[in-house]
């Protein structure tokens, strides 16, 4: 489903944001990444769905080499590839159903995206999403007069509505309290079991990823230095990981 091979990113001041990063996933596994702030867990994230461009290897998901796609090939395959933001990067002067259908503009030619002429099927896709991560009653309410949990599951709803075969989720729950952590984590969960959807989820809480994960990426300045099992990540070694005294795999 997704391999790297030999990926590295370097920004343009100089900073080397991944070092060789070598990884395979297969399809429908859950997956958390760990590690600092400024490990390179986003930055990781980020090029599986081409926001950032490899400077050196290659990322590839499903068959396609995402590492050399540009312009309407990128467009197109981002549409296979629902993004979950940390600031759930919705416009809050539309409702929850309109912000939902904009998961569904890459099925869309540009002219109708552009007037919002959405289809029956994208309307009940949107309307069968919201249901789903629990807000049936909410369809028609403005996102600014939702909680942060709500937006977050209007978030995780248009990323649904891609019909994606990928969903990457950047430290979803960075800004919710504890209880709603586990409420977002629990759709992400029940949303890759029930379609067999891989997914990647940015975990700053090591419990959490325990707790939802079955498998774990950890990352410290740049380089990958865990790769396995959730039961196989000790207390031992996530002190080793926190504390940056881990080598790279």
């Amino acid at each position: 489903m997704i391999e790297t091979r030999d990926l590295g990113v370097v920004f343009s001041n100089g900073t080397e944001a991944l070092k060789g990063i070598n990884v395979h996933i297969d399809d429908g596994e859950f997956v958390a990444v760990i590690g600092l702030s400024g490990a390179g867990k986003s930055t990781f994230m980020r090029t599986l769905n081409g926001l950032v461009k490899p400077t050196s290897g290659s990322v590839v998901v499903g068959d396609v080499e995402v590492s050399k796609l540009s312009g309407r090939g990128l467009q197109h395959y981002r549409r296979t590839v629902g993004f979950i933001f940390q600031q759930f990067n919705l416009v809050t002067r539309l409702t929850a159903i309109e912000n939902v259908l904009h998961g569904r503009l890459g099925y869309l030619p540009t002219w109708r995206g552009l007037l919002g002429l959405y289809g029956e099927k994208d309307y009940s896709l949107a309307a069968d999403y919201l249901n789903e991560v629990g807000l049936a009653e909410k369809h028609n309410v403005r996102v600014d007069a939702l909680s942060g949990g709500q937006q977050q599951r209007v978030a995780i709803a248009r990323a649904m509505a891609q019909e994606p075969q990928l969903v990457l989720a950047d430290e979803p729950m960075a800004s919710l309290d504890p209880r709603l952590s586990d409420v977002i984590l629990g759709l992400l969960k029940d949303y890759n079991k029930a379609r067999g959807v891989t997914v990647l989820v940015n975990i700053h809480v090591l419990e959490l990823a325990r707790r939802y994960a079955e498998r774990v990426l950890a990352f410290n300045q740049g380089r990958l230095v865990f790769d396995g099992p959730t039961k196989a990540l000790t207390d031992d070694l996530a002190e080793q990981i926190y504390a940056g005294s881990l080598e790279a795999l």
